[in-house]
């Protein structure tokens, strides 16, 4: 039997790629909002790719606020700049 390839949307340029290619980013029980690298932590999780320009979009589109039914502050969305920016490509 063939095993199924889970497949998630990145928020940011709206398309289906494979789990493993996707960055998870976890919205935990305190409401912080963080980089998942394990993909196992608890909390609800989005799902963007690892380039930063689908980081950019979802910002422009509102597609984690929309995810995460909230909304977002600025210095978050810096932090997870930086933290692209240290996972690099």
């Amino acid at each position: 039997m063939v095993k199924k390839i889970p497949m998630r949307q990145c928020v940011g340029c709206q398309e289906m790629k494979n789990k493993k290619e996707l960055i998870r980013i976890l919205k935990n029980t305190e409401g912080e909002i963080t980089i998942d690298l394990t993909g196992k932590a608890n909390g609800r999780g989005a799902y963007l790719c690892r380039d930063k320009e689908c980081l950019l979009k979802a910002r422009k589109n509102k597609g984690l606020e929309r995810s995460f039914k909230m909304s977002i502050p600025e210095n978050v969305y810096e932090n997870l700049i930086k933290e692209y920016e240290k996972i690099g490509d």
